[in-house]
């Protein structure tokens, strides 16, 4: 599960450190947080944001009345990243399972020796290959077991629609924004006039869904680095966003920040980009707000934005242990569960042509009917950007650079992007 990625890189000392630790990472090199009394185990599982499995957790203590489950959940993916390439590098620390987010992959890809290979004849097939390749070594070694995908539809506030004469109706919301971004920035356009009201949350955000529709944002697929000063896509999609910002179409915004938390109880803004582990963020940050509600429609045409793994790192104790439960909770019927508690959209293959998925609806959402808008929408993703081991920090700077124009209001959209450039040649990647 995604989220936005200003994240800090990890030190070349730690580097470093993670390095030599990844070459001594034994069964036996306990977390710290592992234990055992009369018999019962204890296996931690680190999340961040909202993963869903609370309810999952007490149905497989009561299935399993050996294990006993404690979640360790960050506040934010920036927060639980740092937490473990800090604790990868000083090698103990971890958590019996570690979830992970699907941009960190190719950092931690570097070092396989550090988690415990999951594959097994159980989980054959479960995921599609666009799941699969990204934590599977060349040598077949699988380490991370799917939860969610990140396939992207359109949160909006129908009530603040109606104030600009727009249509409310989610299918005629569809059909007003079926286009590209340019129609997107059109309508939102419009609405801020009539209204007064931004169209969307921040620009970072935004920035995430329409970088997700480039095959190679910032690296060739041969994993050479595409420099900043020359890629006009990015720069494309950053003066875009920075002429939107001056028209006042976001509300500069954050994404978790406590200002972007209270906006939705105050008709902070019209619409946001939505995938489906969004809805139950939403739902939490808007409770008593009404007029939310889902339209399937994407700029662009589709796009996935995020998607997160459990590993189970080779620091644990309960290794065994924990691949089982990693495995139990990764399996289609608990990862319905898990949508219908809090919006994590399924990856699983089987878990696509469910009834229970496709018949679910959201009430808080005027009743829409997320598992089939959701289910509609994967199958519009054409695109699954190249990320390499550059992705991050490229990705992390360009970030930067339009916070620096949309929320801190401290820099020009040119000097912001001359710092963007500089930090980049810091980067020595060219």
């Amino acid at each position: 599960m995604t989220q936005k990625t200003t994240l800090k890189l990890l030190s070349i000392a730690a580097v470093s450190a993670l390095a030599l630790s990844a070459c001594g990472g034994g069964s036996n090199a306990g977390s710290g947080d592992s234990g055992e009394e009369g018999g019962e185990i204890t296996l931690t599982v680190a999340t961040f944001n909202e993963f869903g499995l609370e309810n999952l957790y007490k149905q497989y203590m009561e299935e399993h009345p050996n294990i006993k489950i404690v979640e360790k959940k960050a506040a934010t993916s920036n927060e639980a990243r740092d937490n473990m390439n800090t604790r990868l590098a000083a090698g103990s620390g971890l958590s019996d399972i570690e979830a992970v987010e699907i941009d960190w992959i190719p950092e931690l890809m570097q070092y396989p020796d550090q988690f415990v290979d999951l594959s097994s004849d159980n989980v054959k097939d479960r995921w599609p290959d666009y799941k699969t390749a990204p934590v599977t070594t060349e040598d077949g070694k699988l380490i991370g077991y799917g939860t969610d995908a990140g396939p992207q539809a359109l949160c909006y506030r129908a009530d603040l629609f109606a104030k600009a004469n727009l249509p409310t109706d989610r299918n005629e919301v569809a059909s007003l924004l079926e286009g590209g971004w340019d129609k997107y920035f059109e309508v939102g356009k419009q609405f801020v006039d009539k209204t007064g009201i931004p169209w969307y949350d921040g620009a970072a955000a935004t920035y995430q869904g329409m970088l997700n529709q480039i095959e190679n944002p910032f690296e060739n697929s041969d994993g050479s680095v595409i420099p900043l000063a020359d890629n006009q896509p990015i720069k494309k999609i950053y003066d875009e966003l920075a002429t939107q910002t001056d028209n006042g179409l976001s509300a500069g915004f954050s994404q978790w920040s406590e200002d972007w938390t209270n906006a939705f109880q105050n008709d902070g803004f019209a619409t946001m980009l939505c995938p489906p582990w969004m809805l139950g963020v939403v739902e939490g940050n808007a409770a008593g707000v009404e007029g939310w509600d889902v339209a399937p429609v994407y700029p662009g045409g589709g796009g996935n934005w995020g998607g997160s793994y459990l590993t189970v790192p080779t620091q644990g104790k309960h290794q065994e242990e924990a691949k089982a439960l990693a495995d139990w909770l990764t399996a289609p019927e608990q990862q319905i569960e898990a949508f219908k508690t809090k919006g994590n959209f399924p990856s699983q293959t089987d878990a696509l042509d469910n009834p229970d998925l496709l018949e679910y609806k959201s009430e808080f959402f005027n009743n829409a009917p997320v598992g089939e808008i959701f289910s509609e929408m994967s199958k519009r993703i054409t695109v699954s950007p190249y990320k390499s081991t550059h992705f991050f920090p490229v990705t992390t700077i360009v970030t930067d650079a339009l916070t620096r124009v949309d929320v801190d209001s401290t820099d020009t959209p040119q000097s912001s992007w001359e710092k963007a450039l500089a930090e980049f040649d810091q980067l020595g990647i060219n």
